[in-house]
Parts: C-alpha cells; sequence; structure tokens
C-alpha cells in the first residue's frame, strides 16, 4: 500500500485524538530548530564586528546569547521528547489492544492458518516498530524540517546564489531514494515474516519441550532455527543497508554543494564582494542544515520499514470476521434448555467431517457422543459454541438458533471441561474465578469443595494463592481438571459439555474427578465425548458417530441389544466385566491384572474400522 493511504489511517484511527499534545510538542520543536537558525545568525556580527573590527564590548553579549540558545534549545527539547514519548507509547498501546481484540474474535479457522508465533510477532515486535519508528518520524517532521526550513533561511537570507549551489544536487537523489525506498519496505517485509517464522518455532519448541527431549530433537530444533536466524540476519542487513544509502546519498551531494559554494563564494570573499562573517554565518547554517537533512534521510528509511509493520498490522485488523452476533439477537432460552441439531453438514476447507447429523439432547439428562478419531464428536461441540458455523442446517439452544443469540449470550450457557484443562499462569484462586469479581469466599469455597480441589490444596505452598506456573505446570493433570471442574461450578451454566474430560488420567484420579463430573452434571443438559465408555454408561442417550454421521442412538442396554459399532466397540472394551488394557493384560473389577486376550480376528477388525 502507498505511504499517503497508511499515514492517514494512522492519523485517523490512532494520532487524531493526540493532536492537541502533538501542537504543542511541534511549538517546543520549532523553538528548539530556530534556535540553530539563531546561532548561525549570530556568527556575522561575532565575526565582522567582534573578530575583525574588534569590539571588546559586544563579546559579552555574543557570549550571553550563544549560552541562551542552547538553554532554550536543551529546554525544548527535553519538553517535545517527553510529549512525543507519551503519544507514541499511548498510540502504540491502543493498536496493539485493537489488534489483540480483533484476533481474539477470529474463528478457529483463522487460527489454524495463523500460528501462535505469527500472531505475537504481529501484536509484540510489529507494533513496536510502528511506534518506535513514527516518534522518530514526527521528530522529524517536526524539528528536523522546521530547522532545516529556518536553517535555509539563513542561508538564503545571506546570498541565493550560494544556496542554490549548495542544494545543486538535490534533483540527482530522486530517483536513486525512491529505488531505496522500495528495496528497504521489500525486505523489511521479509525480515517481518523471518522474525514471525522465528517466534513460531520458539512457541512450538518451549510448548514442546517434554517432546523435544523424549525424541532427542535438541539439536535438530537448534539448527532449525539456526537455519532461521541465518536467514533473518542477511535480511536485516539488506535492510539496514537500503535505510542507510539514503543518508549516505545526501552526504556525498552535500560535500557537493559544499565545494561549489567554496569555489564561488570564495573569489567573492577574496574580492570584497562578501565578508567573512557573511561566510561563516552560511557555513555555519548548511553545517546545520546537515545533519536534519541526514536525519530526514533516514527517517525516509526508517518509514519503509515501518510501513511494511503497518501494512501487516493492517491486513489483521482489516481481516474479516467469520463468525459475528446478529444485529438484532433474540434472547437466549431460560431454564435447562433441549438441545437440537438439525442436518446439520461442515466443511473444514475441502473435507466434509459433518454430513446429515440430526440429534436431540434432552433437557437436563446427558447424552454421549461415541465413537473413533475423524466422527465428528469435537465438530459437533464445535457448533454448538459457535467457534464454526454450518454450511447446511441448524443448530437450537432451547428452541433458539445459535446464529440468532449473540456470541456472548450463547457462550455464556455453556461450561466447558475438556482434556487439556487449560490453566494461565496466575494464582488457583485467578485460574477458578477469571477475573469475576461477584463470588463471595463461601461461594468459592463450595466450589473447590465440590471440585475436590480442597483435596490437594493445603500441599501448595501458598495455597489458593499459589501460582500454577505455565499452562498450569506445577498442577498434576488430575488437579488441573478439578480446578477446571471447580471454574465450570461457579459459572452454573445451564449446559456441560465434557469432552474426554478424564481420558489422560490415571485411574485413582479418574475416579475422583469423574466423581466431581458425575455431581457437576446433574440438572443441567449435558453432553459427553468418550473414549472410555466406562463413563458413559449412564447416560441417558448415547449417540453413536461414524465418519460425521449419526450411525446409531439409545440407551447403553438397547445399544448392545441392537449390535453394532457401539456393541463391537464395548466388546473391544469390555469382556466378562474387565476393562482390557492391552492385547494380553486386562484389569478386572477389583483391580487385579488377569491374563485375556480378545479374539485376534475382532481386534484387527475394530482396528481397521475404526483407526484405518
Amino acid at each position: 500500500m502507498p505511504s499517503g493511504p497508511l499515514l492517514r489511517w494512522l492519523w485517523t484511527y490512532y494520532l487524531k485524538k493526540h493532536w492537541r499534545l502533538m501542537l504543542v510538542a511541534v511549538f517546543f520543536m520549532l523553538v528548539e530548530g530556530s534556535m540553530l537558525g539563531a546561532l548561525a545568525k549570530l556568527m556575522e556580527p561575532m565575526f565582522d564586528q567582534v573578530f575583525v573590527a574588534g569590539n571588546g564590548n559586544m563579546l559579552i553579549w555574543v557570549g550571553a546569547f550563544v549560552v541562551g540558545i542552547f538553554i532554550v534549545r536543551a529546554t525544548s527539547s527535553v519538553i517535545q521528547k517527553l510529549i512525543l514519548t507519551r503519544v507514541a507509547l499511548k498510540t502504540s498501546a491502543a493498536l496493539r489492544m485493537d489488534l489483540l481484540d480483533r484476533i481474539m474474535l477470529q474463528d478457529g479457522a483463522f487460527h489454524q492458518i495463523h500460528p501462535p508465533g505469527f500472531l505475537i510477532q504481529r501484536v509484540q515486535a510489529d507494533v513496536g516498530a510502528v511506534g518506535d519508528v513514527w516518534r522518530a518520524i514526527i521528530t522529524g517532521a517536526g524539528r528536523d524540517l522546521l530547522g532545516l526550513i529556518v536553517l535555509l533561511g539563513v542561508a538564503i537570507s545571506v546570498d541565493p546564489v550560494w544556496a542554490l549551489l549548495a542544494c545543486i544536487g538535490i534533483p540527482v537523489l530522486v530517483l536513486p531514494a525512491a529505488m531505496a525506498q522500495r528495496f528497504v519496505r521489500a525486505y523489511a517485509r521479509k525480515s517481518r515474516d523471518l522474525g514471525a517464522n522465528l517466534a513460531t518455532r520458539l512457541d512450538e519448541v518451549f510448548h514442546g519441550i517434554v517432546q523435544v527431549k523424549l525424541n532427542a530433537l535438541e539439536r535438530y530444533q537448534a539448527a532449525q532455527y539456526r537455519t532461521l536466524t541465518e536467514r533473518f540476519i542477511k535480511t536485516e542487513v539488506k535492510t539496514a543497508f537500503g535505510s542507510a544509502a539514503i543518508p549516505a546519498m545526501i552526504d556525498i551531494i552535500s560535500g557537493v554543494g559544499f565545494m561549489a559554494v567554496i569555489l564561488y563564494g570564495g573569489s567573492e570573499i577574496i574580492s570584497g564582494e562578501k565578508t567573512i562573517g557573511q561566510f561563516m554565518t552560511f557555513f555555519t547554517a548548511m553545517g546545520f542544515a546537515f545533519d536534519p537533512m541526514r536525519r530526514l534521510g533516514n527517517i525516509s528509511g526508517l518509514w519503509q520499514a515501518a510501513a511494511a509493520s503497518i501494512e501487516r498490522v493492517k491486513e489483521l485488523l482489516d481481516a474479516p470476521l467469520a463468525l459475528t452476533s446478529p444485529d438484532n439477537p433474540e434472547t437466549a432460552p431460560d431454564g435447562v434448555p433441549e438441545i437440537a441439531i438439525e442436518d446439520v453438514a461442515l466443511d473444514y476447507g475441502d473435507t466434509r467431517v459433518l454430513d446429515g447429523v440430526s440429534l436431540v439432547a434432552s433437557p437436563g439428562e446427558t447424552t454421549a457422543l461415541v465413537g473413533a478419531s475423524g466422527a465428528g464428536k469435537s465438530s459437533i461441540f464445535n457448533l454448538l459454541t459457535r467457534l464454526v458455523d454450518p454450511q447446511q442446517g441448524a443448530v437450537r439452544i432451547g428452541g433458539v438458533k445459535t446464529t440468532d443469540m449473540s456470541l456472548e449470550d450463547l457462550r455464556g450457557l455453556y461450561s466447558v471441561v475438556t482434556q487439556e484443562a487449560l490453566l494461565f499462569d496466575e494464582t488457583l484462586r485467578e485460574n477458578v474465578l477469571l477475573g469475576r469479581t461477584d463470588v463471595s469466599d463461601a461461594q468459592l469455597q463450595a466450589a473447590l469443595d465440590a471440585a475436590h480441589v480442597t483435596d490437594f490444596i493445603d500441599k501448595l505452598p501458598n495455597g489458593i494463592d499459589s501460582h500454577v506456573g505455565p499452562r498450569g505446570s506445577a498442577l498434576s493433570g488430575g488437579q488441573r481438571q478439578r480446578v477446571v471442574i471447580a471454574r465450570a461450578l461457579l459459572r452454573d451454566t445451564p449446559v456441560l459439555l465434557l469432552d474426554e474430560a478424564t481420558s489422560a488420567l490415571d485411574a485413582q484420579s479418574e475416579k475422583v474427578v469423574q466423581t466431581a463430573l458425575d455431581r457437576l452434571s446433574k440438572g443441567r443438559t449435558t453432553l459427553v465425548i468418550a473414549h472410555r465408555l466406562s463413563t458413559i454408561r449412564g447416560a441417558n442417550k448415547i449417540v453413536v458417530m461414524d465418519r460425521g454421521k449419526v450411525m446409531d442412538s439409545g440407551t447403553h442396554e438397547e445399544l448392545l441389544d441392537r449390535g453394532g459399532i457401539y456393541a463391537d466397540l464395548y466388546r473391544l472394551q469390555f469382556k466378562d466385566g474387565k476393562t482390557v488394557i492391552d492385547a494380553n493384560v486386562t484389569i478386572a473389577a477389583d483391580g487385579q491384572a488377569a491374563e485375556d486376550t480378545p479374539a485376534p480376528g475382532l481386534l484387527t477388525r475394530l482396528r481397521s474400522r475404526f483407526w484405518g
């Protein structure tokens, strides 16, 4: 995108609200920039009347003026820098928050395409770069540009011809500068992309550190990161080269201009047409103008690098939202609702994951979804919570379509407990409350007791105020699940969604967590995804799914009597009241190991059918 629209976009949405502060900053920039012009102008009387004419009385006044100029310049510099720092930080913070808000509103498909490292790079590094460069641009456009104008005015007042000669090479810069700007922006975009890849790689390594260690991937991951780093360094060096080329060209052209002035002006001084004071005023003004010109040229390169970041940020802010609340949403249903899925079809890209699915979960009852991995069970939960919308059919909660409710009201109907048990790197109390301030100590304690969190809370160093570590790493899997259940109890919603909530737990932890889940599900419409059929035998209804379709439904006994997929799966997991652990060992009802091998034909057939 051209620079003009990007600048207008930044001004309209982020800088315009700070225009009063910016106006004050510009005033002090003008003061700071004009002081250099005053100092240059002071050279003429200092040389002609003091040094050449020998007027000692003016020496004190000239010295006092010099000190005053530097005091005013220093004061105005501090004030405008403080103001600009405040504006830059506030605009960066606003841009960062808007970007984070927008990203969190995106659907699951968006987050599958954009990995966490990529998004972290956009929110942190790119927005930070925009803030830093924007401050430099304001400073350049204010102090340096205004200072340059004043200094050129002083130079022109001495001799317009000298000023013209000093700037004679500037037109030559136009084409090379334009080429350098395109070069910088192209490589800045590559650099930002590589920075995102580096952040993504780090995110994957740190989150998967256990697998990295278990599979001895340290050297492999280090080599991958080293390769990306080397590419990033090469790209950054090229970007720096392009940014430095513009002020370097200004240096060369300025040198040529000075040479022209010395050759032409020197002859006028020798002939007496110009005084030494006039030459020193001109030379000082152009010398002082040299630094603002270089900084302005450098800003051109910095802006091209920042423009690449702004484009990336703007792309994310402008990315359309696939899931939004309706303009006139219907009220969420009261009480414990019925859940109805009506002839739903759902595609992920070109893959159909649900095909004509219809099912009903009766209010206040437990409905279980069973089937092989990839059967579409988790997609049902994604539809209910509107993480995705179906391409066909409708989902109704208490008779109201999910697409007719606001997202906030819809998701306020659910408490969700999954096998991942996501906790934040905060205290246990904060992980249960999740920012709520309307929960009394008695309510919190009741939830902790019901979820069996109090069974282990006294063993933590600071009790409920102990930090649980990144992703809850300071707690065991069973403890994390109980914290999530306490969180769900406090939400006290009419619908409960359980997604493999006990699949990753040992037998002892599973028993405690299952007891808490049973208590949690009372009086709620509950949907359960489970591979362990022992956890859903008491469900009011079991829905059997395979390859995105509902194949059968009924109670546990009805499904066993009819045979089919559920009965085959049940026989695979159970035999004579024993739970099969592997092909040779089973655990009997009393917990003792027993030798028992399922028929090879059945095992082979079920593996082929359910797991390919």
